[in-house]
């Protein structure tokens, strides 16, 4: 059975005519209640790494190259196993389609646990962490790296204060872009796990059977011989826009937060 949506315009079309506009914020509550922690738990990570680093004096050298993968990598699987929970019930209540399988995220919660026991609100961390790993190590890696080139680039720049306000917001994007087109075959899998035996209705597509998620590499290659390379990069575009902006965003702001934040302790 081919699946319900077919392209980015259809699917939100589709959602907006059977589903009204509130149908695009299908999860949100969970959603939100993810990126809260997951944010929290990352950056702080992120900062203990770069003292860790910097005590030990791995800031400098061959070493300051790999320790903005190494510290992204370990920021990213920290902040996932934080707040995982929250993203498996957003994806089910996202997915579940009309008639909806769950009224509301404690429902959802409550359900998972019901089939599952608790580690239902575990499904597909594993396969998670192996995504969220090489995804923010990207992520943080590229960043600086983009960063500091721009930095360089500052004597040779016209105007270099106009160049410092932009250069932050689009090296991120430059770097979410990157990281997640890298990886999304792995975050298709990731979604496969998590909604693995949700009985939403049938006009949305072939359910997901337990079968095909037995592992990682059994997901990919069964997305591979049923869908081809067209599906495992399967809504990528909505991903990457999403994904690409988030980031900026948030490398932007955490950046002005820090740079105000050490102002202000400098003049006490």
């Amino acid at each position: 059975m081919g699946s319900k949506y077919t392209g980015m315009r259809q699917a939100v079309v589709t959602i907006v005519r059977e589903e009204g506009i509130q149908g695009l914020w299908r999860g949100t509550v969970p959603g939100q209640l993810l990126t809260v922690p997951y944010t929290a738990v990352q950056f702080m990570a992120l900062q203990q790494c770069r003292s860790f680093a910097k005590r030990h004096g791995l800031l400098t050298g061959d070493w300051a190259f790999l320790l903005s993968f190494v510290s992204g990598a370990a920021a990213g699987a920290a902040a996932t196993v934080a707040s995982y929970p929250f993203d498996v019930l957003r994806t089910v209540l996202a997915a579940q389609g009309k008639p909806p399988v769950y009224r509301g995220m404690l429902d959802a919660a409550r359900g998972v646990v019901k089939q599952q026991g608790i580690r239902g609100l575990y499904s597909g961390l594993s396969v998670t962490l192996v995504e969220i790993v090489p995804y923010a190590a990207l992520q943080f890696g590229l960043y600086d790296l983009f960063t500091a080139a721009a930095a360089r680039a500052h004597d040779e720049s016209p105007n270099p204060d106009e160049t410092r306000r932009w250069e932050r917001f689009v090296c991120g994007l430059a770097a979410g872009t990157i990281a997640k087109l890298g990886t999304h075959p792995l975050d298709v899998c990731k979604k496969r796990f998590q909604v693995a035996g949700l009985q939403r209705s049938l006009k949305y597509g072939a359910r997901v059977q337990s079968e095909s998620v037995r592992s990682l590499p059994a997901c990919l290659r069964h997305i591979w011989q049923q869908e081809g390379l067209r599906g495992l990069y399967k809504g990528s575009l909505p991903s990457i826009l999403k994904a690409a902006p988030s980031a900026a965003i948030t490398f932007t702001a955490y950046e002005f937060i820090l740079g105000a934040l050490t102002a202000l302790v400098a003049t006490e």
